[in-house]
């Protein structure tokens, strides 16, 4: 695994050109991430590709699903841009990415990249829009500075609300959703199937001044500014101090087979689906983290683990980094940038004995 002792060491030297809200209703650390879209011609084996063609509105993505050596292919990416202009962002465009790694079958996983974007839009659509801060009137500058941090309290509250209730509609669909398509008890289906069936989820929303992260699991999103990489999730695993006294409290158990698993069974401390372990054990309840953009930051990675389980943080913006800059410079290969550096990390992740899928989603920031 990473070292995140670097990356909280990258974060504390860009803490005066960017600030990251860490106030996740649930008491745990934050995330950041970023936007941008496409995709190339010509395919891997074994390759699950989005053909995204960018806009001069649009940003600039590359995404890449690779089987690897796995029995079944389980992960799954999702990328809408411009996928609605809420009241939040003053009807600026969103933009959506997602990154998601099944366990137990791909059917919460596919259902996430169906249903996940569809209730981000409806919650972001419900929330009011806040005072922007150069709208603020005041009769001093206390009194001003005084309402522009309220107003950007209320605009990460109103983010954070909208994230935290579309994973939790998110996990109520896994949980009642058959592998058949029923919903219910309407169906004959063995129960178990679904009840072990579940998601890890990293969800990050670009708009023009802020990045927006999400996430469940053990999948991860990493910024690569100024040449240093930024961890923006922080993998939930059982043996994380403050979540195995969480499940503890909740009357769990953490048992170590080849690494900490719950009731000896999964990897991960916070899921979406997973019903043998709800309500109690197990939360989809994400850590969610607000972060201002910045004119260093250069690309954004998210991933499934299969990628980090094979380089660092550091590494995989590197190499995202270089294949960007090449492609920038070449007309040819400037449309395809993103994809070729999210089939450049893939290739380097895979190996002869790679076992896990990867999926990979590379933002190009500079060209946002």
């Amino acid at each position: 695994m990473l070292n995140d002792d670097d990356d909280n060491d990258s974060q504390q030297k860009r803490g005066k050109c960017r600030r990251v809200a860490s106030r996740p209703s649930t008491g745990f650390k934050p995330s950041t991430s970023h936007t941008r879209k496409e995709n190339q011609p010509g395919k891997l084996p074994c390759v699950a590709e989005d053909k995204c063609i960018p806009t001069a509105l649009e940003p600039v993505i590359g995404c890449i699903s690779v089987a690897g050596r796995a029995r079944e292919m389980e992960d799954t990416v999702s990328v809408r841009t411009s996928l609605c202009r809420p009241d939040i962002t003053g009807q600026q465009p969103v933009h959506f990415l997602a990154v998601y790694d099944g366990h137990g079958g791909p059917h919460a996983a596919e259902l996430c990249k169906e249903r996940m974007h569809v209730f981000l839009e409806e919650e972001l659509m419900r929330v009011s829009g806040t005072d922007s801060a150069g709208g603020i009137g005041s009769n001093g500058q206390e009194s001003k500075k005084r309402k522009q941090n309220a107003a950007a309290v209320e605009l990460e509250d109103g983010w954070r609300r909208a994230m935290v209730r579309s994973f939790l509609r998110m996990d109520k669909v896994a949980l009642s959703t058959c592998v058949c398509g029923s919903v219910g008890d309407d169906c004959e289906c063995r129960s178990l199937q679904v009840a072990l069936t579940g998601t890890t989820a990293v969800v990050a929303v670009l708009t023009d001044k802020h990045i927006i992260v999400a996430d469940c699991g053990d999948s991860r999103a990493v910024l690569c500014g100024g040449g240093r990489a930024v961890l923006l999730s922080h993998n939930q695993l059982p043996d994380r101090p403050d979540e195995l006294r969480r499940i503890e409290a909740a009357g769990g158990r953490i048992l170590f087979q080849d690494r900490p698993r719950v009731e000896g069974i999964l990897a991960m401390s916070r899921v979406i689906g997973d019903g043998y372990f709800k309500p109690a054990v197990l939360t989809a309840v994400p850590e969610v983290s607000f972060t201002e953009r910045d004119p260093e930051d250069e690309c954004l990675i998210l991933a499934t683990d299969g990628l980090w389980d094979a380089m660092s943080n550091q590494l995989a913006c590197d190499m995202a980094k270089e294949c960007l800059r090449e492609g920038a410079l070449n007309r040819a290969l400037y449309p395809f940038r993103g994809v070729m550096a999210a089939k450049l990390l893939t290739r380097l992740a895979l190996g002869p004995e790679s076992f896990n899928n990867i999926s990979v989603i590379v933002v190009d920031l500079k060209s946002s």
